[in-house]
């Protein structure tokens, strides 16, 4: 169960900012972040290890705050957002915001080391949600919002690009919990990124309407 006034607070003041965010990074992808980490959280206190479900749902809403002082950095700035918000030790103490700290600036898909808890591996895998279609929208979705000056074709390749590194075969993208859903989701992805007739009518389709 989540504390209530955490979760009052973390509605009003730390999931409005995602407003601000790219429209793949907005309060949406928070929700769903936070959705799936309760979801995971839950499974693995079932499987008897101790969790802490409200340490989890902040980490998850507090993971892309740090996209205010742009990508590249946005793991870390999350980390000292989570370090800095003395709100934060009506719940928790210091021992366990630092944990979580650790675990928003672990989550990121190209980190070049693995989460250092498991709270880090709940958020990490949290933010895998890979389903084909939403992961294809948010690729287009980033390309639109940075790179407005490409056109149609520019566009696809970059799509192309991306998907292939992250997400295809050898891609950069680990999961971490070998049970989860998203290691289906992630073969059928892959499976459209091996295929461009397959991904090139859900580009077309997705451009046309985002753009």
């Amino acid at each position: 169960m989540i504390n209530p006034e955490l979760q009052q607070y973390v509605e009003r003041e730390i999931l409005p900012r995602y407003d601000h965010h790219d429209a793949a990074h907005r309060r949406d992808h928070a929700y769903i972040v936070i959705n799936q980490s309760l979801a995971i959280s839950r499974q693995l206190i079932q499987q008897g290890q101790d969790i802490d479900e409200n340490m989890a749902y902040a980490i998850a809403a507090y993971h892309d705050t740090g996209l205010c002082e742009g990508r590249e950095h946005h793991h870390e700035v999350s980390a000292r957002i989570i370090r800095q918000d003395t709100k934060l030790q009506r719940w928790f103490s210091p021992e366990q915001i630092e944990v979580m700290a650790d675990a928003a600036e672990d989550h990121r898909a190209s980190a070049d080391h693995a989460p250092r808890t498991i709270y880090g591996r709940i958020v990490a895998e949290a933010d895998r949600l890979i389903v084909p279609e939403t992961v294809i929208r948010r690729t287009i979705q980033y390309g639109l919002d940075h790179y407005p000056t490409l056109d149609r074709e520019e566009h696809y390749e970059r799509t192309l690009q991306h998907l292939r590194e992250k997400y295809g075969d050898g891609g950069y993208l680990r999961l971490w919990f070998p049970d989860s859903p998203n290691a289906a989701r992630l073969e059928a992805l892959r499976r459209i990124i091996r295929d461009p007739s397959q991904l090139r009518p859900i580009f077309d389709h997705l451009f046309t309407t985002l753009k």
